[in-house]
Protein backbone atom coordinates (compact mmCIF):
# COMPACT_ATOMS: atom_id res chain seq x y z
CA UNK A 1 0.00 0.00 0.00
CA UNK A 2 1.52 3.66 -1.22
CA UNK A 3 2.04 6.01 2.07
CA UNK A 4 1.55 9.77 1.63
CA UNK A 5 3.18 12.00 2.82
CA UNK A 6 0.14 13.77 5.05
CA UNK A 7 0.27 17.95 5.71
CA UNK A 8 -2.74 19.79 6.48
CA UNK A 9 -1.89 23.12 4.72
CA UNK A 10 -2.88 26.96 5.30
CA UNK A 11 -4.38 28.51 2.87
CA UNK A 12 -4.17 32.52 2.87
CA UNK A 13 -4.95 32.40 6.25
CA UNK A 14 -8.66 31.00 5.79
CA UNK A 15 -8.49 27.34 4.70
CA UNK A 16 -6.65 24.55 6.07
CA UNK A 17 -6.26 21.77 3.08
CA UNK A 18 -5.91 18.35 3.80
CA UNK A 19 -2.74 17.00 1.56
CA UNK A 20 -1.31 13.87 0.14
CA UNK A 21 1.83 13.69 -1.65
CA UNK A 22 2.63 9.95 -3.65
CA UNK A 23 6.71 10.66 -3.87
CA UNK A 24 8.53 8.55 -6.02
CA UNK A 25 12.45 9.12 -6.09
CA UNK A 26 12.14 8.26 -10.01
CA UNK A 27 9.67 10.27 -10.70
CA UNK A 28 10.49 13.62 -12.64
CA UNK A 29 7.09 15.38 -12.32
CA UNK A 30 4.12 16.11 -10.33
CA UNK A 31 0.72 15.91 -11.00
CA UNK A 32 -2.02 17.36 -8.88
CA UNK A 33 -5.73 16.07 -8.97
CA UNK A 34 -8.82 17.91 -8.57
CA UNK A 35 -11.81 16.02 -7.04
CA UNK A 36 -15.93 15.94 -8.49
CA UNK A 37 -18.42 17.16 -6.39
CA UNK A 38 -19.06 14.93 -3.15
CA UNK A 39 -15.84 13.26 -3.53
CA UNK A 40 -12.93 13.03 -1.35
CA UNK A 41 -9.29 12.03 -2.03
CA UNK A 42 -10.32 8.32 -1.87
CA UNK A 43 -12.23 8.56 -4.92
CA UNK A 44 -8.87 9.02 -6.51
CA UNK A 45 -7.34 5.73 -5.62
CA UNK A 46 -7.62 3.64 -8.97
CA UNK A 47 -6.08 6.64 -10.88
CA UNK A 48 -3.28 7.06 -8.23
CA UNK A 49 -2.10 3.85 -9.35
CA UNK A 50 -2.24 4.19 -12.78
CA UNK A 51 0.00 7.28 -12.17
CA UNK A 52 2.20 6.35 -9.92
CA UNK A 53 5.09 5.53 -9.71
CA UNK A 54 5.56 7.44 -13.24
CA UNK A 55 4.47 10.70 -11.14
CA UNK A 56 4.56 12.21 -7.93
CA UNK A 57 0.93 12.70 -7.27
CA UNK A 58 -0.90 15.37 -5.03
CA UNK A 59 -4.82 14.72 -3.97
CA UNK A 60 -6.19 17.11 -1.66
CA UNK A 61 -9.52 17.51 -0.21
CA UNK A 62 -12.01 20.77 -0.30
CA UNK A 63 -12.40 23.02 2.70
CA UNK A 64 -15.89 21.27 3.36
CA UNK A 65 -14.89 17.71 2.49
CA UNK A 66 -13.01 14.79 3.42
CA UNK A 67 -10.26 15.21 6.12
CA UNK A 68 -9.90 18.74 5.12
CA UNK A 69 -13.78 18.55 6.89
CA UNK A 70 -13.36 19.20 10.73
CA UNK A 71 -9.87 21.36 10.27
CA UNK A 72 -12.29 24.41 8.43
CA UNK A 73 -15.64 26.14 9.96
CA UNK A 74 -18.42 25.90 7.19
CA UNK A 75 -19.19 29.41 7.13
CA UNK A 76 -19.92 30.66 4.28
CA UNK A 77 -19.92 28.33 0.89
CA UNK A 78 -17.30 28.11 -1.41
CA UNK A 79 -17.27 29.76 -4.98
CA UNK A 80 -15.85 27.67 -8.10
CA UNK A 81 -13.09 30.83 -8.29
CA UNK A 82 -12.31 30.14 -4.55
CA UNK A 83 -11.92 26.59 -5.21
CA UNK A 84 -9.88 27.81 -8.47
CA UNK A 85 -7.36 30.05 -6.27
CA UNK A 86 -7.12 27.02 -3.49
CA UNK A 87 -5.50 25.13 -6.23
CA UNK A 88 -3.83 27.48 -7.82
CA UNK A 89 -1.84 28.07 -4.17
CA UNK A 90 -1.89 24.00 -3.96
CA UNK A 91 -0.15 23.91 -7.53
CA UNK A 92 2.60 26.73 -5.95
CA UNK A 93 3.38 24.85 -2.91
CA UNK A 94 3.87 21.36 -4.57
CA UNK A 95 5.40 22.49 -7.80
CA UNK A 96 3.07 20.61 -9.73
CA UNK A 97 3.63 20.98 -13.63
CA UNK A 98 0.64 18.97 -14.79
CA UNK A 99 -2.81 18.88 -13.60
CA UNK A 100 -5.81 16.71 -13.48
CA UNK A 101 -9.35 16.68 -12.77
CA UNK A 102 -12.66 14.67 -12.54
CA UNK A 103 -16.25 15.69 -13.35
CA UNK A 104 -17.54 19.11 -11.98
CA UNK A 105 -13.52 19.16 -10.86
CA UNK A 106 -13.29 20.81 -14.32
CA UNK A 107 -15.32 23.87 -13.68
CA UNK A 108 -12.60 24.92 -10.89
CA UNK A 109 -9.50 23.23 -13.04
CA UNK A 110 -10.47 25.24 -16.02
CA UNK A 111 -10.75 28.68 -13.91
CA UNK A 112 -7.44 27.88 -12.64
CA UNK A 113 -5.85 27.07 -15.90
CA UNK A 114 -7.27 30.22 -16.97
CA UNK A 115 -5.12 32.27 -14.76
CA UNK A 116 -2.30 30.45 -16.81
CA UNK A 117 -0.19 29.21 -14.03
CA UNK A 118 3.33 29.59 -14.65
CA UNK A 119 4.09 25.62 -13.37
CA UNK A 120 1.71 23.56 -15.35
CA UNK A 121 2.38 22.70 -18.54
CA UNK A 122 -0.30 20.33 -19.46
CA UNK A 123 -3.73 19.40 -18.16
CA UNK A 124 -6.09 16.44 -18.25
CA UNK A 125 -9.99 17.04 -17.75
CA UNK A 126 -12.15 14.19 -17.59
CA UNK A 127 -15.87 13.19 -17.39
CA UNK A 128 -16.68 17.12 -17.98
CA UNK A 129 -18.41 19.00 -20.78
CA UNK A 130 -19.19 22.58 -21.47
CA UNK A 131 -23.00 21.54 -22.53
CA UNK A 132 -26.11 21.27 -19.60
CA UNK A 133 -27.32 18.62 -22.28
CA UNK A 134 -30.94 17.47 -21.33
CA UNK A 135 -29.66 14.32 -19.65
CA UNK A 136 -27.61 16.74 -17.18
CA UNK A 137 -30.35 19.16 -16.96
CA UNK A 138 -32.61 16.41 -15.21
CA UNK A 139 -30.27 14.86 -13.27
CA UNK A 140 -28.88 18.48 -11.67
CA UNK A 141 -32.31 19.46 -11.00
CA UNK A 142 -33.59 16.29 -9.35
CA UNK A 143 -30.39 16.71 -7.22
CA UNK A 144 -31.38 19.91 -6.32
CA UNK A 145 -34.61 19.03 -5.28
CA UNK A 146 -33.51 15.87 -3.13
CA UNK A 147 -30.43 17.92 -1.57
CA UNK A 148 -32.42 20.76 -0.56
CA UNK A 149 -34.65 18.41 1.43
CA UNK A 150 -31.04 16.94 2.52
CA UNK A 151 -32.67 13.65 1.64
CA UNK A 152 -29.58 11.29 1.85
CA UNK A 153 -31.66 7.85 0.37
CA UNK A 154 -32.33 9.99 -2.85
CA UNK A 155 -29.08 11.88 -2.90
CA UNK A 156 -27.81 8.41 -2.81
CA UNK A 157 -30.24 6.34 -5.26
CA UNK A 158 -29.65 9.62 -7.30
CA UNK A 159 -25.71 9.32 -7.96
CA UNK A 160 -25.94 5.87 -8.55
CA UNK A 161 -28.73 5.51 -10.88
CA UNK A 162 -27.28 8.22 -13.30
CA UNK A 163 -23.64 9.21 -13.21
CA UNK A 164 -23.06 5.87 -11.18
CA UNK A 165 -24.69 3.63 -13.17
CA UNK A 166 -22.16 1.27 -15.03
CA UNK A 167 -20.14 1.32 -11.74
CA UNK A 168 -19.73 -2.36 -10.60
CA UNK A 169 -21.84 -3.56 -7.76
CA UNK A 170 -19.46 -2.87 -4.88
CA UNK A 171 -18.32 0.19 -5.74
CA UNK A 172 -22.11 1.49 -6.13
CA UNK A 173 -22.45 0.55 -2.03
CA UNK A 174 -19.70 2.35 -1.65
CA UNK A 175 -20.80 5.43 -3.23
CA UNK A 176 -24.52 5.16 -1.83
CA UNK A 177 -22.03 5.00 1.54
CA UNK A 178 -20.58 7.63 1.25
CA UNK A 179 -23.05 10.26 -0.68
CA UNK A 180 -26.12 9.57 2.02
CA UNK A 181 -23.72 9.90 5.39
CA UNK A 182 -22.78 13.57 3.97
CA UNK A 183 -22.78 16.74 6.12
CA UNK A 184 -25.41 19.49 5.66
CA UNK A 185 -22.80 21.73 5.09
CA UNK A 186 -21.78 19.35 2.39
CA UNK A 187 -25.72 19.21 0.92
CA UNK A 188 -25.96 23.27 1.36
CA UNK A 189 -22.45 23.56 -0.87
CA UNK A 190 -23.43 20.81 -3.64
CA UNK A 191 -26.90 22.61 -3.88
CA UNK A 192 -25.00 26.29 -4.38
CA UNK A 193 -22.64 24.21 -6.65
CA UNK A 194 -25.77 22.87 -8.92
CA UNK A 195 -27.49 26.37 -8.80
CA UNK A 196 -24.17 28.34 -9.79
CA UNK A 197 -23.46 25.56 -12.99
CA UNK A 198 -27.33 25.86 -14.06
CA UNK A 199 -27.04 29.71 -14.11
CA UNK A 200 -24.15 29.17 -16.24
CA UNK A 201 -24.71 28.27 -20.17
CA UNK A 202 -22.13 27.05 -22.57
CA UNK A 203 -20.52 30.46 -23.81
CA UNK A 204 -19.82 30.68 -19.67
CA UNK A 205 -17.75 27.58 -19.37
CA UNK A 206 -15.87 28.10 -22.88
CA UNK A 207 -15.46 31.81 -22.02
CA UNK A 208 -13.75 29.87 -18.79
CA UNK A 209 -11.19 28.44 -21.13
CA UNK A 210 -10.29 30.93 -23.03
CA UNK A 211 -6.88 31.76 -23.56
CA UNK A 212 -5.52 28.43 -22.30
CA UNK A 213 -2.74 27.84 -24.10
CA UNK A 214 -1.04 24.77 -22.72
CA UNK A 215 -2.02 21.45 -24.26
CA UNK A 216 -5.36 19.94 -22.26
CA UNK A 217 -6.51 16.37 -22.76
CA UNK A 218 -10.53 15.74 -22.47
CA UNK A 219 -11.01 12.27 -21.43
CA UNK A 220 -14.88 10.78 -22.08
CA UNK A 221 -16.65 7.81 -21.68
CA UNK A 222 -18.08 6.38 -24.85
CA UNK A 223 -21.20 5.57 -22.63
CA UNK A 224 -21.28 8.46 -20.42
CA UNK A 225 -24.72 10.70 -21.68
CA UNK A 226 -24.22 13.25 -18.93
CA UNK A 227 -20.69 14.91 -20.34
CA UNK A 228 -20.82 13.18 -23.60
CA UNK A 229 -17.41 12.91 -25.17
CA UNK A 230 -18.94 14.92 -28.40
CA UNK A 231 -20.35 17.60 -26.34
CA UNK A 232 -16.49 17.99 -24.78
CA UNK A 233 -15.13 18.87 -28.42
CA UNK A 234 -16.62 22.42 -27.88
CA UNK A 235 -13.73 23.20 -25.84
CA UNK A 236 -11.65 22.90 -29.31
CA UNK A 237 -12.63 26.67 -30.36
CA UNK A 238 -11.79 28.69 -27.04
CA UNK A 239 -8.56 25.67 -26.30
CA UNK A 240 -6.37 25.78 -29.57
CA UNK A 241 -4.26 23.16 -27.79
CA UNK A 242 -6.37 20.24 -27.50
CA UNK A 243 -6.74 16.80 -27.52
CA UNK A 244 -10.05 14.46 -27.53
CA UNK A 245 -10.49 11.13 -26.24
CA UNK A 246 -13.53 8.49 -25.79
CA UNK A 247 -12.75 5.70 -23.77
CA UNK A 248 -14.82 2.73 -25.24
CA UNK A 249 -17.42 0.67 -22.99
CA UNK A 250 -17.10 2.98 -20.22
CA UNK A 251 -19.71 5.77 -18.64
CA UNK A 252 -19.51 8.78 -16.56
CA UNK A 253 -16.37 7.40 -13.90
CA UNK A 254 -13.85 6.06 -16.81
CA UNK A 255 -11.04 3.77 -14.20
CA UNK A 256 -13.77 2.74 -11.87
CA UNK A 257 -15.90 0.78 -13.89
CA UNK A 258 -13.95 -2.41 -14.68
CA UNK A 259 -9.98 -3.27 -15.30
CA UNK A 260 -9.92 -2.99 -19.29
CA UNK A 261 -11.11 0.55 -18.61
CA UNK A 262 -8.86 1.16 -15.86
CA UNK A 263 -6.37 -0.32 -18.39
CA UNK A 264 -6.91 1.70 -21.35
CA UNK A 265 -7.64 4.92 -19.23
CA UNK A 266 -3.70 4.88 -18.08
CA UNK A 267 -2.67 4.54 -21.32
CA UNK A 268 -4.01 7.33 -22.68
CA UNK A 269 -3.23 9.54 -19.66
CA UNK A 270 0.84 8.61 -19.60
CA UNK A 271 0.42 8.44 -23.90
CA UNK A 272 -0.30 12.85 -23.16
CA UNK A 273 1.50 13.20 -20.08
CA UNK A 274 4.64 10.79 -20.64
CA UNK A 275 4.72 9.71 -24.26
CA UNK A 276 8.44 9.27 -24.23
CA UNK A 277 8.39 6.94 -21.00
CA UNK A 278 5.96 4.95 -23.16
CA UNK A 279 6.64 2.77 -26.01
CA UNK A 280 5.12 3.19 -29.51
CA UNK A 281 3.00 -0.30 -28.61
CA UNK A 282 1.99 0.62 -25.46
CA UNK A 283 -1.00 2.76 -26.40
CA UNK A 284 -4.25 1.01 -27.10
CA UNK A 285 -7.33 3.14 -27.46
Amino acid sequence: MLKPEIAVLDIQGQYRIHTELYRCDTAQNTIILVNGSMATTASFGQTLKNLHPHLNVVLYDQPYAGKSKPHNPHQKLLTREIEAQVLLELIEHFDANYLMSFSWGGTAALTALACAPRRIEKAVISSFSPLINSAMRDYLERGRHCLAACNRTQVGNLVNDTLGKHLPPLFKRFNFRHVSNLDEHEYAQMHFHINQVLSCEQQCFLSAAQGIEIPVLFINGEWDEYTAASDAQHFAQPIANSQFISLENTGHFLDMEHKSASHISKNALLSFLQPTQLSPHAVSL
